[in-house]
C-alpha cells in the first residue's frame, strides 16, 4: 500500500497559522456566542492556529489575555458582548501589553465602533456573517503588522 509521502502534491503548501519556526500562533477568541466562537476556532484550526483559549466577554477574555501573557500572538475580539464590550476590553488590553494583536469582529452597522476600535489599537476587523477567506485574510495580514 502507497502512503502519502508516494504522492507528491501540486497544491503542497504552508498552512496559513504556522510561523517560520513551524509553530502555530496562539490565538484567544472572545465572542458571546458559541457558534461564532465555534465557527471562528474550526476555520483558524483548519490552518494550522492553536486556540489556547476562548472567553465569553470582555472582562474573561482581558483576565485570559493576562493569564496567557506572553504566549498570545492574536486576540479575536467581538464588539458587542454583556458585562464588558469589545471596545473597552480592547483598551484594557492595549493598557496591559501595547503590542497585543487584536482583529475585531462586528456586525454590520457598528462601522463607529470599528473605527474606534482601530484607533485603539485594533490591527484590523471582521464583518459578520464571517467568510472563511476574508477571516483568514485578515487574521494573516494582522499579524504580519
Amino acid at each position: 500500500m502507497k502512503a502519502k509521502q508516494d504522492f507528491p502534491s501540486i497544491n503542497e503548501r504552508k498552512a496559513e497559522g504556522v510561523n517560520e519556526q513551524g509553530d502555530s500562533y496562539r490565538v484567544l477568541v472572545v465572542d458571546d456566542s458559541m457558534f461564532v466562537t465555534k465557527q471562528i476556532s474550526q476555520i483558524l484550526t483548519s490552518e494550522g492556529f492553536n486556540v489556547v483559549a476562548t472567553a465569553a466577554n470582555g472582562i474573561e477574555g482581558v483576565d485570559k489575555y493576562k493569564e496567557l501573557y506572553p504566549n498570545i500572538d492574536l486576540v479575536t475580539m467581538d464588539i458587542t458582548m454583556p458585562k464588558m464590550d469589545g471596545v473597552t476590553a480592547l483598551e484594557k488590553i492595549i493598557e496591559f501589553d501595547k503590542e497585543a494583536r487584536v482583529v475585531m469582529i462586528s456586525a454590520l452597522g457598528k462601522q463607529d465602533l470599528v473605527k474606534k476600535s482601530l484607533l485603539i489599537g485594533a490591527k484590523n476587523y471582521i464583518v459578520k456573517p464571517l467568510d472563511r477567506k476574508k477571516v483568514l485574510e485578515r487574521i494573516v495580514m494582522s499579524l504580519k503588522k
